[in-house]
């Protein structure tokens, strides 16, 4: 069973740092793009930012440019999201999640999710 777990959201003033985490194990890794989601309260699910299976190309939401920064640890299994000089408009539950790239330049995502990391900012 394909299993995508994310950690390290929490709550963090504004202009803080928190970096998510995103472990799975197997061929799941190995062989998809992965892709950072958000969704806050009342709002449809956005794109953040996704990663190239090979770590080499990397595209972002245009509101986290220049403060996010999304990696990939192929020894590890383990994708990253680095986030910087947070707002309170980056509050929501971001979601992991695994598939092909072309689902992301097509504006869907993979078939592969994780079960949501809280992150909040407060002012």
């Amino acid at each position: 069973q394909v299993q995508l777990v994310e950690s390290g959201g929490g709550l963090v003033g504004v202009g803080g740092s928190l970096t998510l985490s995103c472990s799975t194990s197997g061929s799941i890794y190995a062989y998809n793009s992965m892709a950072w989601y958000r969704q806050a309260p009342g709002k449809q699910r956005e794109l953040v930012a996704v990663i190239s299976s090979g770590g080499i190309t990397k595209k972002y939401t245009d509101s986290v440019k220049g403060r996010f920064t999304i990696s990939r640890d192929n020894a590890e299994l383990t994708m990253y999201l680095q986030m910087n000089s947070l707002k309170v408009e980056d509050t929501a539950v971001y979601y992991c999640n695994a598939g092909p790239w072309d689902n992301y330049v097509r504006d869907r995502p993979g078939d592969y999710w994780g079960q949501g990391t809280q992150v909040t900012v407060s002012s």
